[in-house]
């Protein structure tokens, strides 16, 4: 069931009870189709995302680092990030590493720890997420703008119950 269709409509629940009586198992094939397609949409999403960061010269986590940094006043530690945005300290190392070279976050010490850093969000960065803010968010409104308010307001308890749940897949 690894079939991509046109508008997330493969694989079929047909498709999923086959396979689901093919290995024998017990389990609901509509569960399973669900799953499937919402691991195909959120692959789909993450490719549209990335398209659109590009567009201002970032990165889908790029942003988000921006975007994190922005809301809390400009400054943060990178443990804090990495918690924060549910990225390994590595991974915001990278981020603020590129990011430093372009001007849009600086480091300095902390005031509050010597031996730490913490990422600044630099006048440029502010002004990148300024610049790109009527675009993006249009387009994220015009994402999921053939939702009804009230559709918008069930999914996203519906996704929040989703996500909880995929811990299910990554669980050891």
């Amino acid at each position: 069931m690894t079939k991509s269709g046109i508008h997330g409509e493969a694989p079929t629940l047909d498709q999923a009870r086959r396979q689901v009586e093919h290995y024998g198992l017990d389990a609901d094939p509509q569960a399973v189709l669900v799953a499937v397609r919402l691991i195909s949409a959120g692959a789909r999403v993450g490719r549209a995302a990335e398209a659109h960061f590009a567009r201002f010269g970032l990165s889908t986590g790029r942003y988000r680092l921006l975007a994190d940094l922005e809301d809390h006043g400009g400054e943060k530690s990178p443990s804090r990030l990495a918690a924060d945005l549910d990225v390994s300290r590595a991974t915001v190392t990278g981020l603020l590493d590129g990011l430093e070279r372009e001007g849009l976050v600086a480091r300095r010490p902390s005031a509050e720890d010597g031996r730490g850093t913490v990422a600044i969000l630099t006048a440029r960065g502010a002004q990148r997420l300024r610049d790109m803010a009527p675009e993006h968010f249009g387009r994220l409104e015009a994402m999921v703008g053939g939702l009804s308010v009230a559709e918008r307001t069930v999914f996203l308890d519906l996704l929040a119950r989703v996500v909880r749940g995929s811990e299910a897949l990554a669980d050891g």
